[in-house]
């Protein structure tokens, strides 16, 4: 098994969800790992879109990478219904796993179900078969929707 997936149900409507998925800053305003520090680029619209995080790994306490950035790469772009991305750090080859969400309008679209993933079957077999993935488990997942749901009902600090 090379994913991990949580869900949750907003009480949001799904472009509401979507717009934070898509602001750099908004993603570092769900990182429920503590990784994610700052983030440096223009609101995503498209696949292949680009933006910078500056990443802090120390706060999982795993590996001492120190201080690094990262380069996300939107690969899946459907709005208000699914977004996902790949990163391009220091770490080479490049690892290869992606990070996602997908949006189920619920209710009308009052609601929206939330699905949060994280795949690593196409990640370079150097790294999917080292034991170093995954680098989250499933409750950092789940935790991070938790944050997500509070940052489209009472906003997040922006860059």
């Amino acid at each position: 098994m090379y994913r991990l997936e949580a869900r949750r149900v907003i009480a949001a409507t799904p472009d509401r969800v979507f717009a934070v998925l898509c602001d750099p800053d908004g993603h570092v305003a769900i990182d429920s790992s503590g990784m994610l520090q700052s983030a440096e680029g223009p609101v995503v619209t498209a696949e292949g879109d680009r933006f910078v995080v500056h990443m802090d790994r120390e706060s999982l306490g795993d590996y001492d990478m120190g201080e690094y950035d990262v380069t996300v790469i939107i690969t899946r772009f459907e709005p208000d219904a699914e977004i996902a991305w790949t990163i391009d750090g220091t770490i080479k080859p490049p690892i290869g796993h992606t990070y996602g969400y997908r949006l189920i309008p619920l209710d009308g679209g009052d609601r929206t179900e939330v699905v949060s993933y994280y795949d690593w079957a196409d990640a370079h077999p150097d790294w999917r078969d080292s034991g170093v993935l995954p680098v989250l488990d499933a409750s950092a997942l789940k935790a991070t929707l938790g944050i997500l749901d509070r940052a489209v009902r009472r906003g997040y600090v922006r860059g």
